[in-house]
Parts: C-alpha cells; sequence; structure tokens
C-alpha cells in the first residue's frame, strides 16, 4: 500500500484526511464526494461542478469510454482532464458495474488500466467481481479468489502515477470482508473501495452496511483511504463516515432528478408532491415547485441535479464540521432519527463501539446523551475500560449520585450511562455530559455495568451504590454484594 493518505482529525472513526493524487498534482480534502460523470450524458457538467459546487474529485466510466465509438478516439488523443474540462482528480471504474449487471464485459484487467493509464485517468480501477448480497457462500468465496487474482494482476500492470483501487469484496459475509480488507492492503494498491453495497442500500439494508463495512475497516489498516461504492444518498453520509468512509461517489443526484426527485438530508421527494421546497440552496431560492414543475424535461432535471448536488455537497460540508468540532456521532443520530433503517444502521454501528473507540479522541467538547443509544457510544466504552486502571482507597467504599457521607473510606460519584468515577475526574470529558432528566433505561444499565466492571475487579472492598431510583433492570444487573441505597426512599 502506497502513503498518500495522510488524516488530521478523528471523530469516532470517521475522519478529516488529504488524499494525495500525484498524476492530477492535487490533494483531495476527505470526506469528499465525487460525484458521477456519464460521457454521453452530462446532466451538470464537470466544469460547473468544479467552479460552482468546489468539486475536487470526479468519476467517470472508462468501459464506456473504451466501448464507445464517439469517444475512444477522442479520449486518447485529448485526455480524459480535457474531454471532460475538469482540473482536478479523475477517478475512472474498469466496467465491474456493466459485469455486474449484465454478466460479462469483454475486457480484461490488464486492458482497462492500461487504457485508464493511456487516456489520463488519475485513480484507475481493475475488473473485480462485485458480489451482491445473500448470495451462496461458495459464490462469495469463488467470486473474492476472482478479484484477488485480478488485483495481484492489477499490481503488476505499469500504471505510472495513476493510483489504483483495491476493492474489497465479500459479499455479507464479514469475516470474507474482513479477510478481503487484509488482503487488499497486502496488494500494494493505494485506495480501497468496498463494493457491492448498492443493492443493500437500495433496499435500505444499512445495518448490513454498517457490519459490511466494518468487517472491511478491520481487514485495512487505519492508514488505507476508503471508498463506498455508490454510496449516492445523503441521508446516509453520515453513518458511513462515522465507520471511516472517505470518499463517495454519486450518480443519485442526477439519476433521481431525471425521475422528478428531490433530496433532502432526510429523504427523496417527488417533485409533484412539494408545494414548498424546504432548502435554502439557490435553486430553492429562485425557484417555486410550482415554476420547476412548469419546466420542459431537460431544464427540470438540470435544476433539480444542481438541488441534489446542493444537498449532498452541503451535507459533507456539515459532517466535515461536526468532525471537527467532535460530536460527529450526535449528527449521526440526529439523521437516524429521520428513518427507521437509518436508525437499525446506527445501531448496528454501535455495536462496534469498541472497534470505533480506539480512533475516538479521548477529549472532546460536550458529551450530549440524546437516547438509550447513547449509551453504547465509544465514550461509554473506554470509561468502562479506564475502571480497570482506577483502584478504590480504603475498605469500604461509597458509588453515589449524591453527597459524599462520612461512614465510608472513600465516595464515588456515578453518573449514567458511565457508571462511577473518582469524584476528581468530574470536570474531564465525558463526564461533564449534557443528560436528560428522564433517562431511559439503557443508561441506567449501561451505568450498572459499569459498576459490576469495578466490584469485580475488587473483591476485598466493600461497595454501597446510592441510585436514584433505577429500573430494575440497571439493579438486577449488579453483583448481589453492592448493597443498595434508593436516594428517593431511604434518605
Amino acid at each position: 500500500m502506497t502513503d498518500v493518505f495522510e488524516v488530521d482529525r478523528y471523530d469516532a472513526a470517521g475522519r478529516l484526511g488529504e488524499l494525495e493524487v500525484p498524476r492530477a498534482g492535487v490533494t483531495v480534502e476527505t470526506p469528499a464526494l465525487l460525484p458521477v460523470i456519464n460521457p454521453h450524458l452530462q446532466t451538470v457538467t464537470p466544469a460547473q461542478l468544479e467552479s460552482e459546487f468546489g468539486a475536487e474529485i470526479l468519476i467517470t466510466n472508462s468501459y464506456v469510454l473504451y466501448g464507445s465509438e464517439d469517444l475512444r478516439d477522442p479520449v486518447e488523443q485529448q485526455g480524459l482532464h480535457d474531454l471532460l474540462d475538469f482540473s482536478g482528480a479523475i477517478v475512472t471504474d474498469s466496467g465491474s458495474f456493466q459485469l455486474a449487471e449484465y454478466g460479462q464485459i469483454d475486457v480484461t484487467t490488464e486492458e482497462i488500466l492500461d487504457f485508464q493509464r493511456r487516456i489520463g485517468s488519475d485513480v484507475g480501477t481493475p475488473v473485480d467481481i462485485p458480489t451482491p448480497p445473500d448470495v451462496s457462500r461458495e459464490q462469495a468465496e469463488d467470486d473474492l479468489a476472482t478479484t484477488q487474482d485480478r488485483l495481484a494482476t492489477a499490481a503488476e500492470v505499469e500504471t505510472g502515477d495513476m493510483l489504483v483501487n483495491a476493492p474489497v469484496q465479500g459479499s455479507t459475509y464479514t469475516d470474507l470482508r474482513e479477510a478481503a480488507g487484509a488482503h487488499a492492503a497486502e496488494s500494494g494498491l493505494d485506495v480501497f473501495p468496498v463494493g457491492a453495497v448498492v443493492p443493500m442500500m437500495n433496499e435500505y439494508r444499512y445495518a448490513d452496511l454498517a457490519d459490511v463495512v466494518a468487517a472491511a475497516k478491520r481487514g485495512l489498516p487505519e492508514s488505507a483511504p476508503v471508498h463506498l461504492f455508490g454510496a449516492g444518498h445523503p441521508m446516509m453520509f453520515a453513518l458511513a463516515v462515522a465507520l471511516g468512509c472517505d470518499l463517495f461517489d454519486s450518480a443519485a443526484y442526477a439519476i433521481y432528478a431525471r425521475d422528478d426527485r428531490y433530496m433532502t438530508v432526510r429523504t427523496t421527494e417527488h417533485l409533484e408532491d412539494l408545494d414548498y421546497f424546504p432548502c435554502s440552496c439557490p435553486v430553492c431560492t429562485s425557484h417555486t415547485p410550482d415554476e420547476v414543475r412548469s419546466l420542459d424535461a431537460d431544464e427540470r432535471e438540470r435544476l433539480l441535479a444542481e438541488h441534489n448536488l446542493h444537498v449532498s455537497f452541503g451535507e459533507l460540508r456539515t459532517i466535515k464540521q461536526a468532525i471537527r468540532r467532535g460530536d460527529l456521532l450526535e449528527l449521526v443520530e440526529a439523521r437516524a432519527r429521520g428513518h427507521p433503517a437509518m436508525l437499525d444502521g446506527y445501531r448496528a454501528l454501535l455495536d462496534h463501539a469498541a472497534q470505533l473507540e480506539r480512533t475516538d479522541p479521548v477529549s472532546k467538547d460536550t458529551f450530549f446523551h440524546l437516547s438509550g443509544e447513547s449509551a453504547r457510544r465509544p465514550e461509554v466504552v473506554r470509561h468502562h475500560q479506564r475502571l480497570d486502571r482506577l483502584d478504590p482507597r480504603g475498605d469500604s467504599v461509597l458509588l453515589t449520585q449524591g453527597d459524599s457521607h462520612e461512614g465510608f473510606d472513600e465516595c464515588w460519584s456515578v453518573l449514567p450511562p458511565f457508571g462511577p468515577f473518582p469524584r476528581e475526574l468530574a470536570d474531564g470529558y465525558p463526564l461533564t455530559a449534557e443528560t436528560p432528566e428522564r433517562l431511559e433505561a439503557p443508561a441506567y444499565e449501561a451505568a450498572a455495568a459499569g459498576v459490576d466492571r469495578l466490584v469485580s475487579a475488587h473483591p476485598d472492598t466493600e461497595f454501597t451504590l446510592a441510585h436514584d431510583d433505577w429500573p430494575a433492570s440497571a439493579l438486577d444487573a449488579l453483583p448481589e454484594r453492592v448493597d443498595l441505597w434508593n436516594l428517593r426512599v431511604d434518605e
């Protein structure tokens, strides 16, 4: 793996980074959106993407160019950047999408990579096998073996300064995705797309998507730039970034516009159903839905595509600021509350909290406890791990949500969802958390898990928990030897 990616800042597994693209002579700030350009049908031109939307990188299909009677000669003569009129980085796909759709293509990895190099692509792609979800284990293994053979072939092709993608396949088998990530990292290639996830997104299977991405990330080194192939809708960008994805390509902005569909960060609306535009982009502030509906098809498509791009690029800017501020997971939760399938995805993300904790900063601004899911965040996992290094002083310890008591050798505080901590740590992150007065049961249950961890590590110490009327589900999770005071009843 080459050294072309540098991380500036983390939040969970999300990161602000820089991808150096030597052939283009540019450095792309990540997370980055790659608008998909159909070389035959440009709803929004690459020049406009660059000048109006600030696009630093885009993606087009080299197989379409390779097989085009109209464009193959011009692109070989002019080069890809001149043909598309774009000065940023250009990624080219290989025809794997057509392979997945139609079952066969008439080009090899060697041929398509050589073509991509000759036309001036900045990041090329071999012909991998995009294995859809839920196939048999045997098919997934066979397809993955073929992809890995082609990665080995790609590593032997002379590509000059062109970076090369090493797609990570494996269908919905997380162990295969993890192994594929490790193999791809050893290939000597440069960028690591997680492939064949579009069917999951089309079916709103965001929980499966989270598991697949987390598995691929386990196999890849932390320094690997990760591209989520086909991640076109902004509603899931924050989730994917929090899992550690850096690049997103989208044809949805144009495809949706062609069908009179209007993107928001929460959902997709049909133009015919809108009385107002719930957006302040240039398109929406200068037109009403009635005005856009009255336009001819081409102009209507162009305006909707521009709106969809404004929403998509705007969401990535929101995500970058959230990482900078340290509240990416609060943003993920806000987005998750917009759709039940996204909530499933967020819950699946938190299944991997221990994995996210490895890169999550130890200090941020304020932790906002927004729901029962907040009790499963990486900060809670870290605090529980930290308890293993904290030793109570004395033979009797009060763990309390109230005031100190003279009858004990030491008094610790207790804060759901984190659990117990020495009082001298009270002013440090995340124990300065903002929590609602009406906490849900998972917050108390997580605090009880923290108490259990501390008590189990100190079998010779007597512990008393003074709690503020915890639910039975939390109290039942405590070791029997912990004495209990209910502050609402016993005082």
